[in-house]
């Protein structure tokens, strides 16, 4: 795999403060981007960050085919670059590649690109702990078309943005009873812009109620727990830890991977089962709620002050040893490299 590479004359790094990077608004000087017609991938390339050049009536833009994934880089302690079960991003990205109907990209490819792509912003990387470059595989379809039909041709890019960690407190949350953002059989599981999209509006109405984020029931008894915002949901009621189990509606998380195998490892009680609110209203009245926690790339924990359902607010316990900070701590701990990687999670990027 030969890849080009063409330097930026004029490097953004030196405008950055690194010690206030909020999450999303900066990016790295450089990305990675390869074409897909003829049935094949080529033309690997590394170019400066810039803007693409997309026919109005493309297919990405018409039909929204388009897929994306959240990752990334962190610097060890001997100063090479990480990457955290990259295996499990690409086989996602895959799938949802293909409930999409689109081209999937070979694991021996991808992986090259990401490792290119750290390298080439290696300065980019925070090296703060909890800090990290984050990677933005995405790939876009730019067959210029109004069949509704599914494109000939690729554009697959990836970018970088140095990130601080994306939350800082609790959040509180309220149930969706009238909106849904997936249903079985849908594009749930797959990470493409229009689920995105589609959850916008929830989100926005529920921050004008003076909540942080909705947790998503299925329609359409709006009864059982899907996710909350974007991120995999968990509860720990007891002395077990619960999480929804994929439907078909639920984001098959790379950091709910994670935390499930942690918590196996460690013999703590973990069900993947169907969820219902009312279990979860049950458990606080009785007092066995626990904790409850959000899961995913960007947070790696989201902990959860409070949940509103209807009349009922649900306020979590703040004291005690916390599951979702063990949790936290591993896998930052991993990234940091002050927990030793026994599971061989890490790959190097040399």
């Amino acid at each position: 795999m030969n890849i080009t590479i063409t330097k930026t004359a004029n490097s953004k790094h030196k405008d950055i403060d690194f010690e206030n990077i909020p999450f999303g608004k900066y990016t790295s000087d450089h990305m990675f981007v390869m074409d897909y017609a003829d049935g094949a991938w080529g033309n690997f390339r590394i170019i400066p960050y810039q803007g693409l050049l997309l026919d109005p009536q493309s297919k990405a833009l018409q039909y929204c085919q388009c897929i994306f994934e959240g990752m990334k880089a962190t610097m060890g302690l001997d100063g090479v670059p990480t990457l955290l079960r990259p295996n499990l991003n690409i086989e996602r990205f895959n799938l949802s590649a293909e409930r999409m109907c689109m081209p999937v990209v070979p694991s021996d490819i991808f992986l090259a690109a990401l490792k290119a792509i750290t390298l080439s912003e290696i300065d980019w990387i925070p090296r703060a702990e909890g800090c990290a470059l984050y990677l933005r595989p995405t790939m876009i379809a730019t067959e210029s078309s109004l069949g509704v039909t599914p494109s000939d041709s690729y554009i697959f890019y990836i970018y970088a943005a140095p990130v601080q960690p994306y939350f800082n407190k609790p959040v509180k949350l309220v149930t969706e009873q009238t909106l849904i953002r997936a249903v079985p059989g849908g594009t749930g599981e797959a990470k493409t812009g229009g689920n995105y999209a589609g959850s916008l509006l929830a989100g926005k109405l529920a921050k004008e109620k003076g909540f942080d984020q909705i947790i998503w029931l299925e329609n359409p008894a709006f009864t059982k727990i899907q996710e909350a915002g974007m991120m995999n949901l968990f509860f720990v009621i007891g002395d077990t830890v619960l999480t929804p189990k994929l439907s078909g509606a639920v984001l098959k998380g790379t950091t709910r991977t994670y935390f499930i195998d942690i918590l196996k490892e460690k013999n703590i009680a973990v069900e993947v089962r169907d969820i219902y609110i009312d279990e979860i209203m049950e458990a606080s009245k009785n007092g066995t709620l626990k904790e409850a926690f959000g899961a995913g790339t960007a947070a790696v924990v989201s902990h959860i002050a409070e949940i509103t359902h209807g009349d009922l607010r649900m306020v979590l316990p703040e004291d005690g040893d916390k599951i979702s900070t063990m949790l936290f701590n591993e896998i930052n701990g991993l990234r940091a490299g002050t927990i030793a990687d026994k599971r061989n999670w890490l790959v190097p990027v040399k």
